[in-house]
């Protein structure tokens, strides 16, 4: 089970929240459904280097906030909020040019990841770009475990890349792991992200586990 069913999804309710939190009827259901794909999708591709970890979408009457989690926000932010309007600016024209309707006003939240190291998707992110940079995949892999897990309360991690690795005709993977990883505990927190490294040859498929121990009493957290 635990190489099929995705780690973040195994642990809805239990551990994990949902990612969009809102309440539609049948008649705008639809159209909130694709508004929230086109939004991540855009700010995916925009925000591509920028060490965005997620992206959560609330919904209220008149409101729709859009909560982007970076280890680098003024990147994100830039000189006196100009990055962040900009941002919103154009995140509305194409919602308008995919002919989406939004009734509600667009907020954009730009919160702080306070521990880089230890947040998967940027870990995913950093492996991608050593591989783009056309470094050694080995050492690349090397060094960012290294760096997981000497993050306080990371308990293990493990890294897989797959596709034509170091330019091979063949396609292969590897795999490296520290610690452990319980894949199939319900309250084992792991975080878990999935990545692309586009090079000029294909690209390869990252993917990135870690564990931050288990969690008996997620109120009293």
């Amino acid at each position: 089970m635990s190489k099929v069913v995705h780690p973040y999804a195994h642990r809805l309710v239990i551990l994990r929240d949902w990612k969009s939190r809102w309440f539609a009827t049948d008649k705008n259901y639809v159209n909130n459904l694709k508004v929230d794909v086109a939004i991540r999708e855009y700010l995916d591709k925009r925000l591509r280097g920028f060490y965005v970890s997620s992206v959560d979408i609330e919904r209220g009457q008149k409101l729709i906030r859009v909560i982007i989690r970076t280890s680098r926000p003024g990147m994100v932010i830039g000189r006196s909020g100009e990055g962040a309007t900009k941002l919103k600016t154009d995140l509305e024209k194409q919602l308008k040019r995919a002919k989406l309707t939004i009734t509600d006003d667009i907020k954009l939240e730009i919160a702080e990841v306070s521990a880089p190291d230890g947040d998967a998707k940027i870990v995913a992110y950093m492996i991608a770009e050593g591989l783009e940079k056309r470094l050694p995949y080995r050492r690349v892999m090397k060094l960012l475990i290294e760096k997981v897990m000497a993050v306080r309360g990371v308990q293990g991690a493990k890294f897989y890349v797959g596709g034509r690795l170091g330019g091979a005709e063949i396609s292969r993977s590897e795999v490296l792991k520290r610690g452990s990883v319980p894949l199939q505990t319900f309250r084992a927190d792991i975080d878990y992200a999935r990545e692309t490294a586009r090079l000029a040859y294909g690209g390869i498929g990252i993917k990135v586990w870690i564990y931050k121990g288990q969690v008996f009493d997620t109120k009293a957290k």
